[in-house]
């Protein structure tokens, strides 16, 4: 592990005040299109981070089973080569069941109860063992493994229409863990005013905003987030490099990530950086290499800063503007049968 990439070891037992939380990002790459093998590394990951003091542990944007950068270059109509890839991505992808713990992430759950800790996991999210329908999802899992939250990003952008559905409301919770008050979008929904301000009044306390890649534009929107919010952001960035890609996606992966791609070198070179309720880092950005991002935050510090501006309160004029959200999760089919029915219906 790189010094750099970690404040220090912290006791995680010594706490000053209950208000406070050690946060840590992991920006290091998964197994793109392998499962089993991300899995097994998350599961390494999140006892590395526990031992170095960790209690709330967040990976990136679609960490499982990869960011599927190639659809900005495989977007044409009827190509094999991207109906091949999307067949990859899908048959690699997690299924969340209505039991958690016997689906899929059911290793995620587990590893958070064995270490203690709070988990935001990105991931490819297949609807249903058979369904050919993926989600951008993330989940949250607390620290005794129960699943508290899955969100999916409410509209995929530009190309990323392919590949992922559009999601429902149903995820836009802050839920309350272990450490705090916790809420997250993926991406651009991060420039969505209606989905923070429905995030900011829920008194969200951790905001996870969850990324691909992380140029200077999405730190000045995860810096945003957090001065509005008066929140603490981690803002979730991955890293990968040529050699993380699989040798048969290589090409089409280079040709989505665009022309200034290097045939040998950094693709996404990560940024991660967890950020105070004044707009200011308190950790990072980690840029240029992998590792683990550890900072310990006071959330109490959220509270001096609301005195000049809390939009989910006294800033607020709710007898000027009403805001409703629809957290009614969709089906396309709903099936009602006969209570008593005969062989002759």
């Amino acid at each position: 592990m790189n010094e750099t990439a970690v404040n220090k070891k912290t006791d995680r037992n010594n706490t000053s005040a209950s208000t406070e939380v050690t946060a840590c990002i992991v920006q290091r790459p998964a197994v793109i299109l392998d499962l089993s093998r991300s899995l097994q590394l998350a599961i390494e990951y999140i006892a590395e981070a526990a031992s170095l003091g960790a209690q709330l542990v967040v990976f990136p944007e679609t960490w499982l089973t990869g960011y599927p950068a190639w659809v900005f270059g495989l977007a044409g109509w009827n190509d094999p080569e991207a109906r091949n890839w999307f067949s990859r991505l899908v048959n690699s992808s997690p299924v969340i069941t209505e039991d958690p713990s016997t689906s899929d992430i059911a290793p995620i759950l587990r590893a958070a109860k064995d270490n203690d800790v709070t988990v935001v996991m990105g991931l490819n999210e297949r609807k249903s063992p058979k369904s050919g329908t993926l989600y951008n999802s993330f989940i949250v899992v607390d620290n005794d493994g129960k699943l508290l939250n899955t969100h999916r990003k409410l509209v995929p952008t530009h190309t990323e229409r392919i590949v992922w559905s559009q999601g429902d409301g149903r995820g836009l919770r802050v839920v309350e863990t272990a450490h705090g008050r916790l809420g997250g979008l993926v991406c651009w929904e991060n420039w969505n005013p209606l989905a923070r301000q429905t995030l900011h009044a829920q008194q969200e306390e951790l905001h996870i905003a969850l990324w691909p890649d992380y140029p200077e534009i999405h730190h000045i929107a995860s810096r945003a987030y957090a001065f509005e919010g008066r929140t603490f952001v981690l803002s979730a960035a991955q890293y990968l490099h040529t050699d993380d890609l699989p040798s048969e996606i290589r090409e089409a992966y280079l040709a989505g990530v665009g022309p200034e791609a290097p045939e040998e070198g950094i693709l996404f070179d990560g940024g991660s950086s967890i950020i105070g309720p004044n707009g200011d880092c308190v950790a990072g950005p980690l840029r240029g290499e992998p590792g683990l991002l550890i900072a310990r935050i006071d959330l109490n510090d959220r509270i001096a800063y609301m005195h000049d501006l809390d939009v989910a309160g006294h800033s607020s004029r709710p007898d000027i503007f009403n805001l409703t959200v629809d957290r009614e999760h969709r089906s396309v089919l709903e099936l009602h049968d006969n209570n008593n029915p005969t062989e002759n219906d």
